[in-house]
């Protein structure tokens, strides 16, 4: 492909701004980012804000990179680091990748091998002439941080050779010059689950985020529908994944089965959550029976093909889309999606999952923007306003002691991202202030990673949370919390005389050890069953929660087994990640610049239509313009945007 003409322009612009003393090579686009090769990485010292005002000038990401011939031996190089980096940094591991030209520092405290203004990052490219890419070496030790790194460093040379292809069609000339955007309901609008938004403009195809319907008993009813539009997955530049939640990621490795070869674009722990429940997907789909819709190579590729982003990192996507995540404040590495299409012909902000409050895990969710003309905004909770985060917390620790008194079990099914870590904090808390005995909290499913993954990136996390990491305490390893390895022991749990609290997944009761807990403990009234997350419809939670308290399960073999529903059912929706009405509500209120359009999406027909009333009813309170056009679209509905 040749090079666009704009972009040439770019290029002698670098040449001519460069001193050359830095002896450029070669210019590269990889990915979203101009990468510069130079035999002379000194100019980085001396010159570091040409770089910056040149980035800033083209509007493109600039990174500078040595040529292979100038870069240290391996042993050379990683003498100097550790000569060059404070002992305070805990150097954990250093790796290097031959072909991103890239030394990977594993190191308990990243921020010191960036150094203030990152001194000792550009001291470590000039000395080493390998640029550093520092990563935290979490306080748990993650087998699925650990095995993305291996994968990454050892297809580098694919993932260098995508990463260029990229760059070319995300920097080529626009050749079409129609204004136009629409936007087409692929999943998750009248409903919870399967979330999918197609974003087509005259240059380019992309979907936020690809979800599939836990709950859904219907192949037609648990993907989103891009099949009914004639498009095929190869037609498609770019996926934008929100968050790890299977309902918004769980089918995205499914589309480079059927053709997909773009990039998708994430944040760091997206990345790595989605990857673990992805393959634990697989995983309970082999242990039922069911068919795969992916294989384990679909999601090895995905990851390759994965670009991660900070919050606030603006960055081009294709030739007319820029990208900029915000945080969400929904699970570790939630994000906002804003599109900046054209040139300023429309911005859209996707919310996908949001938390307008904060909670003991996340800040809450961002409101400034530069610019908004549509808002895409879930409206899981539209219809219900719920209890405070603090009355959540006394509602739980209420039943768990009432449970106790009466010489019964606390069981919690819990979604593995997000909400086990947010109760784990509570029950944490609980016990350090006597609220509640020190008695053992059995965990047991993925909690265990994914608690690893986010000690991994705590920078993601609330300011309480991330001063125990300062202070390098790990708030997710309370003295009574127990990690289940043997599921043999699950019955010597649920029989043992002593209270307990399990806390174990899937949140819905979908499958996994929660619903095997549930079997055991739902004949005994002294026990209790407490949901604390979203129960979507059709899934055996909701069912429960809506009072059906006979259940049918088939045993191994063969036979119908029915379980008698004896147990307290509780369910509190105040720890939910999802913004009730009121917060929903204030978000709009709060959100800079206001939008001209309102589309409401992610929420039950009921939930939808209550608040796209309160939003009308109310728009001059929200300070919206009085013939805003506020919608409330079905799956396979599109809206022209201009």
């Amino acid at each position: 492909m040749s090079l666009a003409s704009s972009l040439l322009d770019k290029f002698r612009k670098i040449l001519n701004v460069l001193p050359k003393d830095a002896q450029v090579t070669r210019i590269d686009m990889e990915g979203p980012s101009i990468v510069v090769y130079v035999k002379n990485p000194t100019f980085v010292l001396e010159h570091s804000e040409i770089v910056k005002s040149l980035a800033k000038e083209i509007k493109k990401r600039i990174v500078i990179k040595t040529d292979k011939s100038v870069r240290k031996n391996k042993e050379e190089a990683k003498k100097l680091i550790m000569e060059i980096v404070p002992r305070e940094a805990h150097i954990v591991e250093i790796e290097f990748d031959d072909e991103m030209g890239e030394v990977i520092i594993k190191a308990k405290n990243p921020i010191l091998v960036y150094g203030k203004d990152a001194s000792i990052f550009r001291k470590i490219l000039v000395s080493t002439g390998w640029r550093p890419r520092p990563v935290r070496a979490p306080l748990m030790k993650s087998k699925i941080v650990e095995s993305i790194l291996a994968h990454m460093i050892t297809e580098s040379d694919y993932r260098l050779k995508f990463l260029r292809r990229v760059g070319e069609q995300i920097h080529r000339d626009v050749i079409f010059k129609d204004n136009y955007v629409r936007i087409t309901a692929l999943g998750g609008f009248m409903e919870v689950g399967r979330s999918a938004i197609l974003v087509e403009t005259a240059e380019s195809k992309i979907l936020l985020d690809f979800g599939l319907n836990p709950g859904a008993q219907r192949t037609t009813s648990m993907f989103p529908r891009l099949d009914l539009l004639g498009i095929n997955p190869e037609e498609i530049d770019a996926i934008v994944v929100a968050h790890a939640h299977l309902d918004h990621c769980g089918l995205v490795p499914y589309l480079f089965k059927y053709g997909f070869n773009g990039p998708v674009y994430v944040t760091e722990p997206t990345r790595d959550l989605m990857a673990l429940l992805q393959i634990d997907l697989l995983r309970i789909l082999k242990g039922e029976g069911k068919p795969k819709p992916f294989a384990l190579r679909e999601v090895n590729k995905m990851l390759l093909h994965t670009i991660t982003l900070k919050y606030g990192e603006v960055t081009d996507i294709a030739p007319d889309v820029r990208l900029t995540f915000y945080n969400a404040g929904h699970i570790l590495g939630s994000a906002m999606v804003h599109l900046h299409i054209g040139n300023g012909l429309h911005n859209i902000l996707y919310t996908s999952d949001f938390k307008y409050g904060r909670t003991k895990l996340l800040e809450k969710a961002h409101t400034q923007f530069p610019r908004v003309d549509t808002l895409i905004i879930e409206c899981t909770y539209g219809s219900t306003p719920q209890p405070s985060r603090i009355e959540a917390e006394r509602q739980l620790i209420t039943v768990i002691k009432r449970t106790i008194e009466r010489g019964g079990k606390v069981l919690i099914p819990t979604l593995s991202v997000g909400r086990a870590q947010e109760i784990m904090l509570v029950l944490a808390e609980a016990m350090e202030s006597d609220m509640i005995p020190k008695i053992p909290v059995y965990i047991e499913g993925m909690i265990d990673e994914v608690t690893a993954i986010h000690t991994a990136y705590p920078e993601y996390l609330s300011k309480e949370v991330r001063a125990h990491f300062l202070a390098d305490r790990n708030p997710f390893a309370y003295e009574t919390f127990i990690i289940v390895e043997d599921i043999y022991a699950r019955s010597d749990i649920v029989e043992s005389e002593k209270p307990v609290i399990i806390m174990a997944t899937s949140g819905m009761l979908t499958g996994g050890p929660a619903v095997e807990y549930f079997k055991l403990m739902a004949p005994d009234p002294r026990n209790s069953l407490i949901f604390v997350s979203y129960q979507v419809e059709g899934t055996l939670g909701r069912r429960i929660k809506d009072g059906e308290r006979e259940i049918q399960f088939m045993t191994p073999e063969g036979k119908v087994e029915i379980i008698r529903v004896n147990m307290e059912v509780h369910s509190i929706e105040g720890f939910s990640g999802h913004s009730d009405q009121r917060q929903l509500y204030n978000f709009i209120r709060d959100l800079q610049p206001k939008p001209k359009r309102i589309v409401l999406n992610h929420g039950e027909p009921g939930a939808i239509r209550s608040f796209l009333n309160l939003v009308r009813i109310r728009r001059e309170r929200l300070g919206l313009v009085p013939d805003i056009d506020i919608m409330a679209p079905r799956v396979l509905d599109s809206l022209i945007l201009t």
